[in-house]
């Protein structure tokens, strides 16, 4: 059975292959892409933060 995806990023089609080294991505450009956005801040996943702004950092890894 072939399993069919598309790149996250792109939205063009594609087969799930292991011969894909870019898997899930389509494409290098579109794997450097995603990649850029979570480096940049673009893309993050939801939750609390660890320290407030206003925190020391010293003082938070004193623990």
């Amino acid at each position: 059975m072939v399993k069919k995806n598309n790149c996250p990023q792109c939205k063009k089609a594609l087969v799930w292959s292991e011969t894909n080294d870019f898997r899930p991505f389509c494409s290098e450009r579109c794997r450097l892409i995603d990649l850029g956005a979570w480096a940049t801040g673009r893309n993050k996943i939801k939750g609390s933060n660890l320290m407030d702004e206003d925190s020391d950092i010293e003082e938070v890894t004193k623990h």
